[in-house]
């Protein structure tokens, strides 16, 4: 099952909450997010389990055994589960045991475990209904669940995150960060070792992230390699910080505590990294609070912002936020943060801030992005970043014209990184960064930074995903040719053999089947027949091109830019007969498939005795999509198409990459990135607008990919305009409703 079928039936199951218990959202909410905490605790576990049970000899006693087990636990990313807090456990439960109770007692069990647990999982299970609860726990103890593992289980815990904070049952959705916003920072910054802090931690996303690139990328243990530190302002977060660290396994720090006024981990100038996604445009900050830590250790080294002249309050907190993460940065350390985009142009005071940041040298990379990334607001932010490790303009940089793209990234120049027009729509309300997006951008950001090898490493594992997806071809079209065949041999059958008597038995005159209507089913079966040994012909081609490119693939020196360029003209005049072939296996299925519901519905042909109703429906099914039936799983039909369609995806992400950077090295991409000096960011009002530097990209043609994403794109949209459109109905309709009296 997918993870947003998963996501769907999971919201429903709780939703019934909302319908069945006496509880309210606000207070049902954390006990939900409890048993979440444990399903995914559970999953992490039963990872691990299997392996370390193994080690363990077999003649060692039970009784030593389970102790053994939760010792080999450390140092794993899972948390050791004691008999009785494990999943299954609890949801064998006999009926008539109190469930709640049961839970409750889990979750001491497991803050006996960690001590940072402590006070943080969620009690009180006995106040839900007994059935109801049992029900619940039942639910999310389905294979489906029980199999899910790593990002995907952890976008269901985001998921829910987001749906309670949209029913109001959390503080504005303060606390959750899109996962597509996470991963660029965490791309961009690398944080690999040593203090890493989150001011702002929410639900510690940004670590959990930060623990993954470790462990994926780098290939170390994230707890060896760094320590985390949070602070966060809403207890409910705090608590759901902790759960979330715990769950995966991280050693962190996190305390309840307004950064506003207090550093409560007395980290200013320490940190290697700061990441952060603070609330935007607070307008209620203390002054008096502010200005007392001025001075102390420069955690506001540019000075206090505008203050609200009837308040007293500073007027907007952004660039507080921008200088708390800049006073906590050590003397080589990075920042990634999340920002609204007004605070890139805002003036006054903030520019006047932004002015003595510009001079320090350490803005590294900006980075505009679209509206809708956020569940909880749909404005556009800015994604800015520090670096304090860089170093000062090389010689021969000197005397470059204003705006030229340097070869490097030094404290004289920053990227500045559009990507407002960059993204993949969900929905109406949701935009993400596709995985392929999320490379494509960070590769911009290190061939700025001169890391060509890491530029080359991402172009070549594209190829190679060309040549996995070119592998499963033959056998994916032969099934699929195969129901193909099955299902026109069934029509066939049919039409040659069936009796029009039999058909028109106990119908109306004026609505039996004509001899005419028989003849003209026969002359179309007999048509698509021919159409479809021209589509196998065309497979057969394919498949023969398929092999060979295969061969120039595995030969081609993919280290070298030199060979990914020879390469990629092959695999660029392969394109075309990808694309033709979906096609074709598309036409193919819609042919049979109309010829199967005209013989159905048209010539009543389950009435016959030559036509196989089982077997046609069984046929149906493997050469419908999935999506059109809701199935779990996907079809026949869908895998033969997935591989034609991905290996032309991942040829088209190389030509992306290479139309932008045809030499491998940095260049600017009108409409996309520029390079910019701080000369040409101090003539344009130290605005760090991306877009007021990038200009606009040259009008392109658009591959077919682009198009099908700009009609996705389109069609959500167009979703958008109708529900507002029936809301503003409702709305004229309750106010004229209003004013008849």
């Amino acid at each position: 099952m997918n993870s947003q079928q998963i996501e769907k039936e999971l919201w429903e199951a709780a939703d019934q909450l909302r319908a069945n218990s006496k509880l309210t959202a606000a207070e049902y909410s954390m006990p939900v997010l409890g048993l979440i905490f444990l399903r995914h605790a559970d999953n992490r576990f039963q990872q691990f389990v299997d392996e370390i049970e193994k080690s363990i000899p077999p003649q060692v006693p039970a009784a030593q055994r389970e102790g053994l087990l939760k010792l080999e636990f450390q140092g794993k990313a899972a948390m050791y589960l004691p008999q009785e807090a494990r999943y299954d456990y609890l949801s064998d439960l006999p009926k008539g045991k109190n469930v709640g109770k049961a839970i409750d007692d889990a979750m001491e069990l497991i803050e006996n475990e960690y001590e940072v647990l402590k006070g943080a999982l969620p009690r009180g299970y006995s106040s839900f209904e007994p059935d109801l609860l049992a029900e619940i726990v039942k639910i999310f103890n389905r294979d489906a669940l029980k199999k899910a593992s790593g990002d995907v289980f952890g976008r269901i815990y985001e998921y829910f995150l987001n749906k309670f904070a949209q029913s109001g049952a959390q503080e504005g959705g303060e606390f959750f960060t899109p996962p597509s916003l996470v991963r660029m920072i965490v791309n961009v910054i690398e944080p690999d070792h040593g203090i890493i802090l989150d001011p702002a931690v929410g639900s510690a996303g940004m670590f959990v992230q930060t623990g993954h690139f470790i462990e994926d990328v780098r290939r170390e243990n994230p707890n060896d390699k760094a320590t985390f530190f949070g602070q966060e302002k809403s207890e409910t977060n705090t608590k759901l910080a902790r759960m979330n660290l715990a769950v995966h396994g991280l050693d962190g720090k996190i305390i309840q505590g307004n950064t506003f006024y207090n550093d409560e981990h007395r980290l200013l100038g320490r940190c290697d990294y700061v990441m952060a996604n603070p609330p935007f445009n607070v307008d209620s900050v203390d002054t008096k609070k502010v200005e007392a830590q001025v001075g102390e250790g420069d955690r506001l080294p540019f000075g206090l912002p505008g203050i609200n002249a009837k308040t007293g309050a500073i007027s907007n907190a952004n660039s507080l936020w921008i200088q708390y993460f800049y006073s906590f940065l050590s003397a080589a350390g990075r920042a990634g943060f999340v920002m609204a985009s007004s605070a890139s142009d805002a003036g006054n005071k903030d520019k006047e801030i932004r002015r003595k940041l510009v001079d320090t040298g350490h803005v590294d990379v900006m980075i505009a992005i679209g509206p809708k990334f956020f569940y909880t607001r749909s404005l556009p932010c800015t994604l800015w970043f520090f670096d304090k490790g860089k170093g000062p303009a090389p010689d021969q940089n000197k005397g470059k014209g204003a705006g030229s793209a340097p070869a490097w990234n030094d404290s004289d120049h920053v990227l500045m990184l559009d990507a407002r027009n960059v993204y993949h729509a969900v929905s109406a309300r949701s935009h993400i960064f596709t995985e392929e997006q999320l490379a494509n951008l960070t590769a911009i950001t290190w061939l700025y930074r001169c890391e060509q090898a890491k530029f080359l490493a991402l172009v070549a594992s594209y190829q190679r995903r060309v040549d996995e997806w070119l592998a499963v071809l033959p056998d994916r079209l032969a099934a699929d040719s195969e129901k193909v065949q099955e299902l026109s041999g069934l029509l066939t059958a049919f039409a040659d053999q069936v009796d029009l008597a039999t058909l028109n038995e106990g119908v109306p005159e004026e609505e039996q089947i004509t001899a005419a209507q028989l003849t003209a089913f026969k002359d179309e079966v007999k048509a698509a027949w021919e159409q479809t040994k021209a589509i196998e012909q065309q497979i057969a081609a394919l498949l023969v091109q398929a092999a060979a490119t295969r061969k120039k693939i595995v030969a081609a020196d993919l280290t070298a830019h030199a060979g990914q360029k020879a390469l990629q003209a092959e695999l660029d005049a392969f394109l075309p007969l990808l694309r033709e072939t979906q096609k074709e296996v598309e036409a193919r299925h819609k042919l049979w498939l109309k010829l199967q519901d005209r013989a159905e519905k048209v010539l009543s042909a389950r009435k016959a005795d030559a036509y196989d109703n089982k077997r046609s429906r069984e046929l149906k099914r493997a050469l419908t999509a999935a999506d059109e039936k809701k199935d779990e799983e996907p079809t026949i039909r869908d895998l033969a198409l997935e591989g034609l369609k991905q290996a032309a995806y991942f040829i088209v992400q190389v030509n992306k990459l290479h139309q932008r950077f045809p030499e491998a090295v940095y260049a600017d991409a009108p409409g996309l990135c520029k390079v910019v000096s701080r000369a040409d960011i101090a003539a344009n009002d130290y605005s760090l607008t991306p877009g007021r530097y990038v200009g606009v990209a040259p009008p392109a043609e658009d591959d077919e990919e682009d198009f099908q994403e700009r009609l996705t794109k389109i069609h959500t949209e167009l979703e958008e305009l109708n529900e507002k459109t029936v809301l503003l109905a409702e709305r004229i309709r309750a106010n004229f409703v209003e004013l008849m009296g």
